[in-house]
């Protein structure tokens, strides 16, 4: 059965680092387009970073650009997302998902209720002091 699990996430002070870990069982994850996505509480989803098959397309979201880097790991079936100068913004609950057909950016953008192959449950980032 496929899964996605994310970990990683915690409470941390504005300006410090947390790196999230989404790892796959089940399928495989560099056959698949892959994507971070956060929602705070009374607000939308919103795509974070999303990366392409074959890593050749990266897509950040403006309030996230230059702070945070999506990677892979093959070996570990794992994405991650490094999230450097963390901002109280920031706070929400991340979860990854995986998709087979649509491109990064489209990953991101798209709208609507489970638009995605797979998705997992989140991790919940706290940025506070």
């Amino acid at each position: 059965q496929a899964q996605l699990v994310e970990s990683g996430g915690g409470l941390v002070q504005p300006g410090g680092s947390l790196k999230l870990s989404c790892a796959a069982s089940g399928i495989t994850l560099d056959a698949l387009a892959v994507g971070w996505f956060r929602q705070a509480p009374g607000k939308e989803r919103e795509g974070v970073s999303c990366i392409s098959k074959g890593d050749a397309d990266t897509y950040y979201s403006a309030s996230v650009r230059g702070r945070f880097t999506i990677s892979r790991d093959n070996a570990r079936n794992t994405v991650y997302l490094q999230m450097d100068s963390l901002k109280p913004e920031d706070t929400a609950t991340y979860f990854c998902a995986a998709d087979s057909i649509l491109p990064a950016q489209t990953l991101c953008l798209i709208h609507g209720p489970s638009p995605y192959d797979y998705s997992g449950q989140g991790t919940l980032v706290t940025v506070s002091s």
